[in-house]
């Protein structure tokens, strides 16, 4: 029996290089925002961070395993932690702009709870029998290959539910700061949550065309956008919260 399944050199550059930078650089900014205060405001605003250090985690636990069904397992509960992460921003935004009273504790986790169970239902593009072959998630030399309704249903709820109100939120507190500081800073914040939006959109485009060139690509690009992105997230708002 082969234990390490990673025979492509791109899947390797990948997961243990580009996103494992990832990973470390999300995970000391979890560290920084909740060193200094561990208020609710900062622990769901590193939420989004520390999601993506899980999904990357678990990703890199299944990269050498050999069990297909263990790797289908492993490979959903990858992308539900990335691909949740960015519903925490929209709790926080609503939290800055209603107030903390307002979106209390019960409409927070309606919120996160409601948008983590239209995330959990990709598991039904991951167990055999509930959809066509080849919708789902196939491997291809150990690489996860997304089915055109994987990709659509994640592209969807990802851009409704989350992406989209946070952009719309976003816009709003933006015009809502007269200061022009707090104004620049907020660009920030949204300057980075895009770019790291590129980076998982590029994921989701690269395991659905599953091209060599594309993938390729898209390790340089992904890194770039995720390290980026956090880092201008981090300045135009996390900041802001450690004082």
């Amino acid at each position: 029996m082969v234990f390490f399944q990673l025979e492509s050199p791109i899947r390797i550059i990948t997961i243990y290089g580009a996103q494992m930078l990832v990973c470390l650089w999300d995970a000391y900014l979890v560290y920084r925002i909740l060193k200094r205060d561990r208020k609710r405001l900062n622990f769901i605003f590193a939420g989004f961070y520390l999601f993506g250090v899980i999904g990357l985690i678990i990703n890199f636990i299944y990269g050498p395993i050999p069990n297909v069904d263990v790797v289908r397992v492993l490979n959903f509960l990858t992308n539900f932690f990335m691909y949740y992460s960015p519903i925490f921003f929209v709790v926080f935004e609503l939290m800055l702009l209603k107030s903390e009273k307002y979106i209390n504790t019960k409409k927070q986790l309606f919120i996160l709870i409601g948008y983590g169970i239209l995330m959990f239902c990709m598991i039904f593009f991951v167990l055999p029998g509930f959809i066509q072959p080849g919708w789902g998630v196939t491997l291809d030399e150990w690489s996860p290959v997304w089915g055109i309704s994987l990709f659509v249903y994640v592209i969807c709820i990802e851009s409704i539910f989350a992406v989209g109100p946070v952009l719309y939120l976003s816009y709003r507190a933006y015009h809502k700061f007269e200061d022009v500081q707090l104004k620049k800073k907020w660009k920030n914040f949204i300057y980075g949550f895009c770019a790291f939006m590129i980076f998982l959109y590029t994921i989701a485009i690269s395991n659905f065309l599953n091209d060599s060139i594309f993938r390729t690509i898209a390790v340089g690009t992904g890194i770039i956008c995720a390290i980026v992105g956090g880092y201008l997230m981090y300045i135009g708002v996390a900041r802001q919260l450690e004082k």
